[in-house]
């Protein structure tokens, strides 16, 4: 039996390279396995320029703002009310630059009253899309040209 090839590989994985507890989640022996997302981290220039428009301007809760020495600026992170995984808001680096693509996506209960709405307020938005068959979208950048997707929901 073999696994799946990853994107990049050059072929399938034979199945005796993948540990038998890892095919059953469980992960290598006695270390468990992952069981969610806690944040993920946006690499920002200005800390508190972003903390305005994650907290003021998307109405996210503040989780987490304590002093950071060891990354340059403070520890922050920002959540949608209601729990869920955080975004973290970590000071850009060579190696975590901002202006990025960040691969999340957002939810929202209406696509097109966010839209409006974040446009109406400066905000950089792109098109709402309404395509057949799949839920309204519509990306979104901070103020450091991090972009990001909402997405309505059910």
């Amino acid at each position: 039996m073999t696994t799946p090839a990853r994107p990049g590989s050059t072929g399938p994985i034979p199945a005796d390279a993948v540990p038998a507890d890892s095919a059953a989640g469980s992960g290598p022996a006695g270390t468990g396995r992952i069981d969610g997302i806690h944040t993920i981290g946006v690499p920002v220039t200005d800390q508190d320029q972003a903390l305005r428009f994650y907290a003021g301007t998307l109405g996210f809760e503040v989780r987490t703002d304590v002093p950071m020495p060891q990354l340059g600026g403070r520890w922050i992170e920002v959540a949608p009310p209601g729990g869920g995984p955080s975004i973290a808001l970590i000071p850009a680096s060579a190696t975590a630059p901002a202006g990025r693509e960040v691969g999340v996506r957002f939810t929202t209960a209406d696509a097109a009253a966010l839209h409006r709405s974040l446009a109406a307020a400066g905000v950089g938005v792109g098109e709402l899309l309404t395509w057949p068959g799949v839920p309204p979208m519509f990306t979104v950048s901070d103020p450091d040209r991090n972009g990001f997707e909402v997405v309505q929901h059910d």
